[in-house]
């Protein structure tokens, strides 16, 4: 991460920097299983909430390039694992900024008192994701046969990965 780089945390004063890049990914609908058409106060609620969920933005000479969401994969017995999701916009991606972005959530989980972190719904379609993930050491666990509709790939699996921390 370069020097102008930062990661924070974010707030609800942080939805409006970071709604630009959430619609963006969710409403291209190609690799999240949000309603595309999930709303400005919709989607606030889901990746600023609940209490328990910690959001993060990276910032770059006071711009937001992306963000992460981490939160409880379960409550009660399971919640010793996290469960994390990563955006970045398309206009940073190919610079480091979903590397930087999961290796700040793998250490803050850690730090917080997870013990590991699950992806449940990645869309095999989302290869640079998949590979970086690989590459920070998250095994595949798991299958959901044609568990997501691509816009131009139609139904393709999800995987379920998972690292301990």
């Amino acid at each position: 991460m370069t020097d102008s780089r930062q990661i924070t945390r974010a707030g609800l004063d942080d939805w409006d920097v970071i709604w630009p890049i959430w619609h963006e990914i969710v409403a291209a609908g190609d690799t999240y299983a949000y309603d595309p058409t999930t709303s400005y106060e919709q989607a606030r609620e889901m990746w600023l909430g609940p209490a328990e969920a910690e959001v993060w933005r990276l910032l770059e000479n006071g711009n937001v390039l992306g963000g992460y969401r981490i939160s409880p994969n379960h409550h009660g017995p399971g919640a010793h694992v996290a469960n994390g999701s990563y955006m970045v916009g398309s206009a940073a991606r190919g610079r480091g900024v979903g590397r930087a972005l999961v290796e700040h959530s793998l250490a803050r989980a850690a730090e917080v008192g997870y013990l590991g972190i699950q992806f449940n719904a990645v869309a095999v379609t989302n290869v640079h994701a998949i590979g970086l993930y690989h590459r920070l050491g998250f095994a595949t666990v798991g299958t959901i046969p044609l568990g997501f509709r691509h816009p131009q790939q139609g139904l393709v699996d999800l995987l379920i990965m998972y690292r301990d921390l």
